[in-house]
Parts: C-alpha cells; sequence; structure tokens
C-alpha cells in the first residue's frame, strides 16, 4: 500500500470518529420551524462541520484509489452503487413523502410544493431520474475514456504512426494494456530501426530507385520474379587507357585510382536523377527515367573526368566513352531465396555498350540513340550530330547515331557545329557507298578541323575503300 494512501485512511477513520462524537454539536446548532431553517453555530459545531469536510473529500479520494483497483467491469459496478442507492433513497422518499408528517418532510414538502392534492412529487421524481442518468452517462464516458485511448493508439500502431511512449491512463487493468501496447510500440520501433538500417545497408548494393521501380517500399518486400516493364534511358561509362595505368600502379594503388574516378561519377549520376546498376570492368551502367537527365549526366561527367585529370598529373590521364540508348525494358529480381538481385533484364545494356564501341572507332566520346534523340524535349537546346548507323543483329536492327557535340572545348565545339550539315551530308554518301562524294566531303571539313576525330576516321576509310593512301591524323 502506498504512503499516501496510507495518510488518506488515517484522515478518514480520525475525522469520521470525530464527526460523529461532534455531530450532536452540529445537530444542535439545526433547528427546523415554520420560517425556515435556522443555523445557530458555535465552535464545536464548526469543527464537526470541519470533520465532515475532511470525511467526505478523504473517503472520495479513497473510493476513487479503490475503483483504480478494480478490472474494467467491477469498476463500472462500484462507481454506481453510490449513485443508484442515492438515487434509490430519493425515489422512495419522493414517492412516499407524502405520508409523512414529521416536521422536517413538512417543510421539504412546503419547499418542493407538493401536497396531496398535487402531483408534484412525481414532477420531482421525473426531474431526479433525469439528473441520474445524466449523472450515469457522464460517469460511463468518463470511466471509458481509456477504451476511447486504447482504440486511438492500436488504429495508429497498426499504420506504424506512433513515435512517442503510449498513454492510456484509468485502473490497474488499463495500465496492464498500457504497459503491452508500449512494449508492442517498442518492437515495433526496433523492427522498423533493423528494416531502416537493413535498407541502408542494402541501398549500398541494390539503388533505391530500382527498388521503387519494382513497386517496393524496401529490399525486404523484393520477390523472386517480380518484374515491371518501364520505358527508361541507359547510360554506359567506360574508363579508357586504364589498362595503362594498371601497368604504371600497384594492384592496391590501381583498384583505389579507379575507384576515386567511379566515386566521382555516381554523385553525378545521383544529383541527375539516376542511379547505377551495375559496376562493370572499368565503367557503369547508370538507368534514368528522363532522357534529358541522361544527356545531361553524360556532359556533366566528360567535364568533370576532364578537370579530374587536369588535377591527377602524376598518372596517366584516364579519357572516358559514354553510350546512351532509350529503350523499353524489364525491371525484376532475379536469384534464389539466398540472394536476391534487381536487375534490368534488357538488350538496350548491349546496346549501350556497343554505342561506347562506336566512340573507340570513331574517337568520338559521347554518343547517343535516335530513340534517346527522339525521347528528349524540343526545347531542350544541345549541340549533336548524325555520325551514323549502328547493326544491332546482324544487320536486322539497325539505329541511327548521332555524337554529342556539347562535351569538347567551346572553340572545337563551334566548329563542328558550323560544318555540321556538310559532315552529316559526308555521312549520309558514305552509308550510301557513294565513297568518293563522301571523300570530298570530309576533306573539306577536315580541313577547318583538324581535330575532328570522325571526320579523320571516316575520309580514311573512304580512301580505303577506294583504295587510296589514308590520311595521317594531322597531314
Amino acid at each position: 500500500m502506498k504512503t499516501n494512501t496510507k495518510i488518506y485512511i488515517v484522515i478518514f477513520l480520525i475525522s469520521l470518529v470525530g464527526g460523529s462524537l461532534t455531530s450532536r454539536y452540529l445537530f444542535s446548532a439545526i433547528s427546523i420551524s415554520q420560517y425556515g431553517i435556522q443555523f445557530n453555530m458555535n465552535t464545536w459545531a464548526w469543527v464537526c462541520v470541519v470533520f465532515n469536510i475532511l470525511n467526505l473529500v478523504s473517503g472520495n479520494i479513497l473510493y476513487f484509489k479503490f475503483l483504480k483497483t478494480r478490472k474494467f467491469n467491477s469498476m463500472l459496478f462500484f462507481a454506481t452503487v453510490p449513485l443508484t442507492l442515492i438515487f434509490g433513497v430519493c425515489t422512495y422518499f419522493l414517492a412516499t413523502i407524502n405520508n409523512l408528517k414529521s416536521q422536517t418532510f413538512t417543510l421539504i414538502k412546503s419547499v418542493l410544493k407538493i401536497s396531496n392534492t398535487n402531483y408534484n412529487n412525481y414532477y420531482w421524481l421525473a426531474v431526479i431520474t433525469i439528473i441520474y442518468l445524466i449523472i450515469l452517462f457522464v460517469t460511463f464516458s468518463l470511466l471509458s475514456n481509456p477504451v476511447k485511448k486504447i482504440e486511438k493508439a492500436t488504429k495508429k500502431l497498426s499504420f506504424g504512426e506512433l513515435k512517442d511512449k503510449i498513454t492510456i491512463g484509468g485502473n490497474k487493468q488499463f495500465l496492464e494494456i498500457e504497459n503491452s501496447l508500449n512494449k508492442i510500440n517498442d518492437n515495433y520501433k526496433k523492427k522498423d530501426d533493423f528494416i531502416k538500417q537493413t535498407n541502408l545497408e542494402y541501398e549500398k548494393f541494390v539503388p533505391k530507385p530500382l527498388i521503387r521501380f519494382l513497386g517496393k517500399k524496401n529490399v525486404l518486400e523484393l520477390e523472386i520474379g517480380s518484374q515491371v516493364k518501364k520505358t527508361a534511358t541507359l547510360l554506359f561509362c567506360n574508363l579508357r587507357n586504364s589498362q595503362v595505368v594498371s601497368e604504371t600502379l600497384s594492384l592496391e594503388e590501381n583498384f583505389n585510382f579507379i575507384n576515386s574516378y567511379l566515386n566521382v561519377v555516381s554523385p553525378i549520376i545521383k544529383k541527375n536523377g539516376g542511379f547505377v546498376d551495375r559496376y562493370q570492368e572499368d565503367g557503369l551502367v547508370a538507368v534514368f527515367v528522363s532522357a534529358k537527365n541522361a544527356v545531361l549526366c553524360g556532359i556533366q561527367i566528360v567535364k568533370t573526368i576532364n578537370q579530374k585529370n587536369l588535377e591527377s598529373k602524376n598518372v596517366p590521364s584516364i579519357d572516358v566513352g559514354i553510350g546512351i540508348h532509350t529503350d523499353e525494358m524489364i525491371f525484376g529480381v532475379v536469384g534464389d531465396e539466398t540472394r536476391k538481385t534487381p536487375t534490368i533484364i534488357s538488350n538496350s545494356v548491349n546496346v549501350s555498350s556497343k554505342l561506347d564501341e562506336v566512340n573507340k572507332k570513331y574517337g568520338s566520346i559521347m554518343v547517343l540513340s535516335k530513340n534517346t534523340l527522339n525521347e528528349l524535349p524540343t526545347n531542350f537546346a544541345f549541340l549533336y550530330r548524325y555520325i551514323g548507323n549502328l547493326n544491332i543483329a546482324d544487320n536486322k536492327d539497325i539505329i541511327s547515331v548521332f555524337e554529342c557535340l556539347d562535351v569538347y572545348s567551346r572553340q572545337k565545339r563551334e566548329k563542328l557545329n558550323k560544318y555540321h550539315n556538310e559532315f552529316e551530308n559526308g555521312v549520309r554518301e558514305y552509308v550510301n557507298g557513294k565513297f568518293s562524294v563522301a571523300k570530298d566531303i570530309f576533306e573539306k571539313v577536315y580541313s577547318k578541323e583538324k581535330d575532328d576525330k570522325v571526320c579523320y576516321v571516316y575520309y580514311n576509310n573512304c580512301v580505303e575503300n577506294l583504295g587510296r593512301r589514308p590520311l595521317n591524323m594531322h597531314e
């Protein structure tokens, strides 16, 4: 038993005994006559009043403490017992008051205007009944308030919305429910923290956007065979000259060097709304919902790599080749229950890597397919030129390829763009097998810009097809 409860019990007993011993003084101080009630209070009468007030307050406090120790059903019963007894007594006296002849009841009948000739006692009985029902309703509402809190807490808990401690209040039974709900909430938080931590760890290997592509909230929801078909843009980024670097650095130094470049590229991809689907050899494959973002990302990667080359003076420079292709592809989950791997299942990855082969063949830096060009907004301003066709599968599937000119210096970019119409005419003549006409066009364009590697390769291809001597790069 708590200390404060013991104190209230002592106060209740002392006030009960004191009130009983001094009650005669209080009754003597009250007189009832035809003129009403008169009080002739003396010191002991006031002492009796104080004892009764203390008894009433301490008794109610102990009573409510007693209710809190009961279960909900018995608490409802004991909470209504005193009120029901009072209501029963009042009902009995109102029903029989006309038969009571004492001076006290005569005064009460006079105050309430009750007589044998009217039915006011029944009106007062109706009023008391209404008051009794209202008090019952308020009592039940107050006692049931913890139930409402439980309903609200469990509803929020079912959606995982609870962050703070659950507070129910009420009797001992509700406190036990409160403790149980808080344990459930704590377990939920621990599980939620575990899921978040697991997601953070998995996101190092599985991009979060890829999980969203599959319509899932986290990695734990991934299922083998889950798949969705979407149109997206792939960016294939390949670091060149890495073989030269590997021959000049130790294994550890080479590993750190390549990673230093990839760590520069990855944030650029993320910044432009893409994600890395896979790393392969000295490059990576990134996925973009927006073709425009993919092109902007490619341009930024080239410029950033060039800047890093200027800063890395003690090692050979790294060149970058970028191929961008847009197509419909399947995002799915492969593997088994011990290892689930979200990935892209599409020929687009192969197309993107073949586009980079175009870079290697012609000396370009960044090329994109006609599909990607068609997906770009009409108001998207960037410089490009047509550089030929790419056979995807034994001449059955051919796509047009375009070179992005924005990756070059301003001076070179302006020259390439200035003569891009003539260059494209040359490419079309070459594709149609008119090598002599194409050679003359490429020779003219090359004379205007000696650093046009694509034009240089096309010119020599024309010469070789015509059986003449190839042109040296700076001839």
